[in-house]
């Protein structure tokens, strides 16, 4: 009996010696290691609860940009009478008798406010700016493991400013790029007499692709690297910067997908493109921040794990001198008595031979 458990116990042992088939993947293909250690750092940092609030001021912001929106076009439309009258009569026409009148008014109320519309809106969009950018900002130094001092209150929001300003700079760039981009490759088509030939069409499009790719990895190149609260080197974040960028035109490839078959519906069409921008939102700041993870996590970026310190363990040090026990206080009484006798007899002896 003693011998088979034994053995029963040594097999165990061996069992859970062995690699799971995970590690031996891991251990095998280097880039399926990577992303496990990058989602182990994404799990372990909390994406999902940054995304969530990265997604909650990204809808925030919404309210205040439409303002701004709509009080710039009320400023266009104060200016244009001819433009005003059109889209009124375009509204009544469009509309049941009695709602164009309503409706129309509404617009005349809008553009006598559009003063104060508008800076409500700026103030929205700043605070609402704000309260995103910094969540970001958060999120990314918690994907790089920084461990810098909290900044104070002033530098965090003056910060988050530039950092908004910045990416805006950025997004702005990006967007004339592509725009450039696709209005110069259609120009150059029109211009060759080759907007009807396929294989024309086929190479302009994969050309104002790899445009859109290197807009799109500007961007990310600066969100990764200098959007954390301390800002790592352009070096490090080049390749996440790459897969960032392919990662996002497939995203927005699938979300269009998504969309449009969620508005399919009545109900859809009417909460569709609130649901699809929520969902789209949270899609895209869980991948920002994945992909700042597995940034975070290349060999050549991982930063040394610090060893805690060993426990400090205070003792005090107390000395107890020893107390000579019932005897040996006995035996120096008497031997104390024996010389105070001896002395006594040597004095008096001494002092008669004096006489």
């Amino acid at each position: 009996m003693s011998s088979t458990a034994s053995t029963a116990g040594t097999a165990d042992t061996d069992t859970s010696s062995e690699p799971t088939q995970l590690e031996k993947l891991r251990a095998r293909y280097p880039w399926l290691d990577h992303l496990v250690r990058a989602a182990s750092r994404y799990t372990d940092k909390h994406g999902d609860h940054y995304a969530a609030a990265i997604t909650f001021f990204s809808i925030l912001a919404l309210v205040p940009i439409l303002m701004v929106a709509f009080a710039a076009a009320a400023f266009v439309l104060a200016n244009n009478e001819a433009l005003l009258t059109q889209i009124q009569q375009s509204i009544t026409a469009a509309v049941p008798p009695g709602l164009g009148d309503l409706l129309n008014s509404v617009i005349d109320q809008a553009i006598a406010q559009r003063n104060a519309v508008g800076i409500i809106g700026l103030l929205g969009a700043l605070f609402s700016g704000l309260g995103w950018m910094g969540n970001l900002r958060e999120a990314l130094s918690e994907q790089w493991d920084q461990r810098g001092e909290p900044p104070t209150i002033v530098k965090k929001y003056a910060g988050d400013l530039f950092a908004m300003i910045g990416l805006g700079l950025a997004f702005a760039l990006s967007f004339a790029i592509t725009g450039v981009g696709t209005g110069l490759s259609n120009t150059i088509l029109g211009f060759l007499g080759l907007a009807d030939e396929t294989w024309a069409g086929v190479l302009f499009f994969l050309a104002g692709l790899v445009i859109t790719l290197a807009a799109n990895w500007l961007v990310f190149l600066w969100v990764i690297a200098r959007l954390p609260r301390e800002p790592v080197t352009l070096r490090s974040a080049v390749r996440a910067a790459l897969f960032a960028a392919v990662g996002f035109v497939i995203l927005q490839q699938v979300m269009t997908v998504y969309i449009s078959s969620v508005t399919s519906s009545p109900a859809g069409a009417a909460f569709g493109p609130i649901i699809g921008l929520l969902v789209f939102a949270n899609f895209v700041s869980r991948f920002i921040l994945f992909v700042t993870a597995w940034a975070a996590t290349l060999k050549e970026n991982e930063r040394e794990e610090l060893p805690e310190p060993a426990p400090v363990i205070v003792r005090p040090a107390v000395t107890v001198g020893r107390t000579p026990g019932p005897r040996a206080a006995a035996g120096l009484l008497g031997a104390g008595a024996l010389l105070g006798v001896l002395g006594l007899g040597y004095g008096g002896r001494r002092r008669r031979d004096e006489q």
